[in-house]
């Protein structure tokens, strides 16, 4: 069975692995929270990753989606692209999808897959709209000044 509007399969991810989904299937999985775009530090004794406000330049905090996504790897080079043969999401919120999917989970309500509704992700406080801030607003010595206190992940 499949929803009409978007032609995917009804609730894929519920039956896929990630590296059995279409590109299509792929990319709807993406909830639209923006957090995957926030600067993160590395604790360089533990490993542990701390999350930032400062978003990537190409990141358009309003819809908290690429600005240019087709270009994004060479306008911004270390931008990490997610596929399905990465062998590890740890470093991704525990709220996305393609984390919880990996890791066997279902989407949670807000996921606008789940809830017809792409704001849904928005209204439930998952995304980083009106909390990101330009990397371009933050000299680089006052990173640490910008720490993301209200990402409550594992």
């Amino acid at each position: 069975m499949s929803d009409e509007k978007s032609g995917l399969e009804t609730e894929f991810w519920k039956r896929k692995k990630l590296d059995d989904m279409s590109a299509a299937e792929w990319e709807a999985l993406c909830d639209g929270c923006g957090r995957c775009c926030l600067h993160k530090l590395e604790d360089e004794d533990s490993g542990q990753l701390v999350h930032t406000r400062l978003a990537c330049q190409l990141l358009d905090r309003d819809s908290c989606r690429c600005g240019d996504y087709e270009n994004r790897t060479e306008l911004v080079p270390d931008c990490i692209v997610l596929d399905s043969t990465r062998s590890t999401f740890h470093w991704l919120p525990a709220s996305c999808a393609y984390r919880r999917v990996d890791e066997g989970r279902d989407l949670e309500a807000w996921h606008p897959l789940v809830s017809g509704d792409p704001e849904s992700v928005h209204r439930a406080g998952i995304s980083v709209r009106g909390f990101a801030m330009s990397e371009d607003a933050v000299h680089p010595d006052d990173v640490e000044q910008c720490l993301a206190s209200w990402i409550d992940e594992d």
